[in-house]
């Protein structure tokens, strides 16, 4: 599922669900300028792009980039998705 807002699909990244103007520049520094390559980079990947320009990158940030590639608002991410993002987040850290 691309990045949804208000129940369409959009094209650029800030019109994404979680997706702001700070956090799509970060990742078109990352080398992720489309909701599609969102998509397939995944969150995991997206972030640890992000987090290798900017250490202060956080847990709440790969909670966006989920729900973003989900179309989801990441405060309603399943609670199993956010202990499994919890993980990956310490371990990378």
């Amino acid at each position: 599922m691309l990045c949804k807002r208000r129940y369409e699909t959009v094209g650029e990244l800030s019109q994404c669900i979680n997706i702001g103007s700070v956090l799509e520049r970060q990742l078109g520094e990352a080398g992720i300028h489309t909701p599609e390559e969102l998509e397939e980079a995944g969150s995991r990947e997206a972030w640890l792009r992000i987090r290798s320009a900017d250490p202060s990158a956080c847990y709440n940030r790969l909670c966006a980039l989920e729900g973003a590639v989900r179309g989801v608002r990441w405060h309603d991410l399943p609670s199993g998705v956010k202990a499994e993002l919890k993980d990956f987040y310490q371990q990378a850290k």
